[in-house]
């Protein structure tokens, strides 16, 4: 056999075997992380924002008197 020849045999073979292996994966393989869409930083920076905004225009809206 020349080594063009084992190796092409040799890669059938690891081939054939992925194809036996299909639909048997392990549970621990699937990811099954608690990732957040954003990062805690940003998510941290959007809170103080809103939550600053939001201070701010009830504090000028009782320094105003209630009025706009």
């Amino acid at each position: 056999m020349t080594t063009s020849k084992r190796l092409a045999v040799r890669k059938v073979e690891k081939f054939e075997k992925n194809i036996t292996k299909r639909g048997s994966v392990p549970e621990t393989t699937v990811k099954k992380g608690n990732d957040y869409p954003v990062g805690p930083v940003l998510l941290g920076f959007f809170v103080f924002v809103v939550i600053g905004s939001s201070l701010f225009q009830i504090i000028r809206t009782a320094t105003s008197g209630g009025m706009a």
